[in-house]
């Protein structure tokens, strides 16, 4: 196990604290979000267990990058509640600080620092909020890039990189921070098809170290051959939940019907 995890000095994901039989390291209940009196998330309900990748698909505007935002407290959500290895996030008294230094983001724009380097932007916040000596930290970003074939460039600046590279740098920069959970969002929205499977090979990567990782995607064949759980979202709800093998294999709902119809017609599963 933990091949970029393990050979890049980091230990693997941590054992989830039990909590009243809580073993899930993400749980949402109920979550309700709206924006401007639109309701963005209905009810949502969603359990994520460890070493697992949960897949998020649906159109445009289905709310998938709402709850990935919610999950990570960066959207105060209007009703339910959320856990965190059986710790209740969401209630007012948390820190919500210490709660995102647990969980890895990885967004469709890279977000990287410009005016730093390769190795500055992802030892930054092990450094600075995780308070981990540079030499440390330096020495886990480097074996990240080993892993993920961008050793060479760790003195490089963003400007320099491809966006596939760019992409991988910001994975390595969530990783840098041993996540208990980590969240991508449309991380090949943004990428030219030829980038694509370079960024999708260090999430099957991730997965085989034993990552637990919620994904929001259009890649409807990655979904299928990583995922353990796939959520189809319709309009903020949650319309259909399974396996990959249930879920695009065997849809119960007309609405997923029509919409995985829409994408094998498109050629893209």
């Amino acid at each position: 196990m933990s091949e970029i995890l393990q050979k890049s000095g980091a230990p693997e994901p941590g054992t989830p604290r039990e909590s009243a039989g809580d073993t899930s390291v993400l749980r949402m209940e109920s979550v309700r979000k709206t924006f401007g009196g639109s309701v963005v998330l209905r009810d949502v309900d969603l359990e994520v267990a460890p070493h697992t990748v949960t897949a998020l698909i649906g159109a445009s505007g289905s709310g998938k990058s709402t709850l990935l935002r919610c999950a990570n407290l960066l959207e105060e959500i209007d009703d339910g509640a959320i856990w965190l290895d059986g710790e209740e996030i969401t209630d007012p008294r948390t820190d919500q600080d210490a709660v995102r230094r647990r969980i890895g983001v990885v967004f469709q724009a890279y977000n990287l620092f410009p005016h730093m380097t390769v190795l500055e932007n992802i030892t930054l916040a092990p450094r600075r909020v995780h308070g981990v000596p540079r030499a440390e930290a330096e020495e886990h970003a480097r074996g990240l890039l080993e892993r993920l074939g961008l050793g060479a460039r760790a003195a490089e600046y963003p400007d320099r990189l491809s966006g596939g590279q760019q992409q991988r740098v910001a994975i390595a920069r969530a990783v840098a921070v041993r996540p208990r959970l980590l969240l991508l969002d449309e991380i090949t929205a943004a990428l030219d098809p030829e980038l694509v499977g370079e960024v999708l090979n260090v999430v099957r990567d991730l997965k085989n170290d034993g990552m637990t990782m919620v994904l929001a995607t259009h890649e409807m064949g990655f979904a299928r051959d990583v995922a353990d759980q796939v959520c189809f979202l319709d309009g903020g709800v949650v319309l259909e939940r399974g396996t990959a093998d249930e879920v695009f294999g065997d849809p119960q709902q007309e609405r997923t019907r029509r919409f995985l119809r829409r994408i094998v017609d498109a050629g893209r599963l």
